[in-house]
């Protein structure tokens, strides 16, 4: 069935902005439904660029979740770019749809996932073009029900006033159950306040902000977080899909018609991570570790393959090579699709002897790079991280690589890590420099010109629900000091010629670092800067730093305080709420071990108590016999 809509944008505006194709929709594998014969519609948004939202599997999961349902059409919503956000403003053309090219304030619900901290502004953008209030206490009775999830909302509160609620947990639990909720409340008239009061009270997972109230003390600290009635939970407990070979996924992903981020086949193998890395908040909210059955695996990569084209399929996960799988999955693909010229994307993966034989396998080793994240340059530094590799390894690894075809690695480490010394940080050139020196060490059949290692820097933001949660950061002026001290000293290196070294903008390090961890108050911080004209702040040509801080001093704020203070251990932060099964007992005996540089063996050598074996599965209780 073909999109027979009239465009929401006349043809002389399509022919004023750059790629028009991002707004006209009516891709292969789009859905297409009567919006006149289902009872709910939902528009499911990614506040971004159409490249960018497209390259996004949660969104392409609840897509295809929402749209099973007859009762049900899910349709996309995208961020204009900055051409369009103009004359869609000038002239009063709102916020559409893809799908049906109809206006957002028609749908039910407006869905919007937060991946990352720099694009709040663009959700501003999205409530205000389509023109059904920003602050959720604004809407009219008929206004869609907004809702927020992904990662970003492990600590709602920045954006907890433009928000009707927060989902927090992952998307295959509990929609339909809402769904439901809806119709039935929508057949009996009821209003959208008992709405909201309703699925705060009968969903789990689901936070309403404005059933809630924060008290402060008089340092700025928060007292207390309450339910502002007696039926509604005080904490919310994370909604986990337990059962990852028996739920939703899609077999027939949508295909742009221009190139997006990631222009290829995306095949979730397994959620979670086992490796504890004290900074890295992904690997603790996305605990407990579960795995996709190898033969849907299979089934759905050929299914996905046939449906949309691809020439790529990429295995996705947070650490690829602990999939148990792994080797039975690699080896189906290149039986079946190496001959068919479809190349297999391996990241996340160690660089040992089974990667390097499968990349090598499936990517052309005189063109391609390795990349692998040491994150610190030093032992002592890796081990207060909890990253669980020894310069060994990564020299070792780096070896097998040099001796299998490979003359280029990419190596990703961060800066302004708890503790840090100068020492550490210039670590980073000299473990560079020790991996360029064993390549010129090899025999000369292993060697292939001259060797090219790359190291890009990012600089550390602590993240709610990490141990490094209760993390100081430095100055913008602090960063870039730093990151000096490591250029001069790889340019000092013997083979500085063969070593590079790039590093990340410290400005917007300290924006994420207040967005992280902010509370309501940031609210308003947003919302003055939106209307002073900024969105697309993750983008570097768009990103003014100086009215971001005019705004919080504006707003009687001190950056600081969010940024370089130190906590203490039992301050209750604005996230505290929210369970997501690892404890904050824990999350503290990782902060201790940090400060003593101790390592915590990963989850598949030890359970280490965190708390996720709360929801029942997964790696908690594949090895019961090392279980404390």
């Amino acid at each position: 069935m073909q999109n027979t809509q009239n465009l929401a944008l006349k043809d002389e505006i399509l022919l004023q902005v750059e790629k028009p194709v991002r707004y006209i929709g009516n891709e292969v594998n789009m859905v297409v439904k009567d919006p006149e014969k289902v009872d709910i519609r939902f528009a499911m948004c990614f506040p971004d660029v159409y490249e960018i939202g497209m390259s996004h599997l949660g969104m392409k999961i609840i897509y295809d979740m929402m749209n099973r349902r007859d009762d049900i059409y899910c349709e996309r919503v995208f961020s204009p770019w900055v051409d369009l956000d103009k004359i869609m403003r000038d002239e009063k053309i709102p916020l559409f749809a893809l799908e049906s090219q109809d206006p957002v304030f028609m749908f039910d619900f407006l869905a919007i996932t937060i991946q990352y901290e720099m694009c709040y502004t663009n959700i501003l953008q999205i409530l205000d073009l389509a023109q059904i209030g920003i602050f959720s206490k604004d809407r009219r009775e008929d206004a869609p029900i907004v809702i927020g999830g992904g990662p970003c909302t492990y600590n709602p509160e920045p954006l907890a006033p433009f928000f009707d609620i927060f989902y927090i947990g992952e998307g295959e639990t509990v929609y339909y159950d809402m769904m439901d909720l809806y119709k039935e409340h929508k057949a009996n008239g009821g209003s959208r306040a008992e709405f909201l009061h309703r699925v705060a009270r009968e969903i789990p997972g689901m936070y309403v902000p404005s059933l809630y109230e924060t008290t402060y003390k008089e340092d700025g600290t928060i007292e207390s977080f309450e339910p502002i009635y007696d039926d509604i939970p005080r904490t919310i407990l994370k909604q986990v899909q337990m059962d990852l070979s028996d739920t939703f996924y899609q077999d027939k992903p949508l295909v742009p018609y221009i190139k997006v981020t990631q222009d290829r086949c995306v095949l979730e193998i397994q959620r979670g991570c086992t490796r504890g890395c004290r900074f890295c908040q992904a690997g603790m909210i996305y605990r407990p570790v579960r795995e996709r059955d190898l033969g849907w695996l299979e089934k759905t990569a050929d299914t996905m393959l046939a449906s949309t084209g691809n020439d790529e399929i990429s295995l996705s996960s947070l650490s690829s090579s602990d999939f148990s799988r792994l080797p039975e999955m690699c080896n189906y693909l290149i039986d079946n699709y190496r001959s068919k010229n479809i190349n297999i994307g391996l990241p996340s993966l160690r660089i040992d002897a089974f990667s390097l034989d499968v990349m090598s396998k499936v990517q052309d080793v005189k063109k391609s790079s390795l990349t692998f994240a040491p994150e610190a340059g030093t032992q002592r530094m890796r081990d207060v991280i909890n990253k669980g590799l020894t310069e060994e390894v990564i020299i070792h690894g780096s070896e097998m690589a040099f001796k299998g075809g490979w003359n280029k690695v990419k190596l990703y480490f961060m800066m302004g890590l708890p503790t840090e010394t100068e020492e550490d940080m210039k670590g980073i050139a000299h473990l560079c420099e020790n991996i360029a020196m064993n390549y010129y060490s090899l025999d000369s059949e292993y060697r292939h010109g001259r060797v090219q290692v790359g190291a890009s820097c990012s600089f550390f933001v602590p993240k709610p629900f990490t141990p490094f949660q209760w993390a100081q950061m430095v100055e913008p002026e602090e960063y870039q000091r730093r990151a000096h001290l490591v250029n001069d000293e790889f340019k000092s290196m013997h083979n500085h010629r063969s070593l590079s070294f790039k590093w990340h903008d410290s400005k917007t390090t300290v924006l994420e670092g207040i967005l992280a961890r902010g509370d309501r108050k940031i609210a308003q911080v947003i919302y003055d800067v939106y209307k002073n004209g900024c969105i697309y702040d993750a983008w570097t040509e768009y990103f003014r730093y100086g009215t971001w801080m005019k705004c919080m001093e504006e707003n009687g704020l001190d950056y600081h305080f969010y940024t370089t203070r130190e906590r203490s251990l039992d301050e209750v932060f604005p996230w505290d709420f929210i369970d997501i099964g690892v404890t904050k007992a824990f999350l503290k005996r990782e902060w201790n071990n940090a400060m003593e540089e101790k390592v915590t063996p990963n989850c598949h050598q030890k359970c280490s108590g965190c708390g996720a074996a709360k929801f029942g599965g997964g790696v908690c209780f594949e090895n019961k016999n090392k279980m404390d």
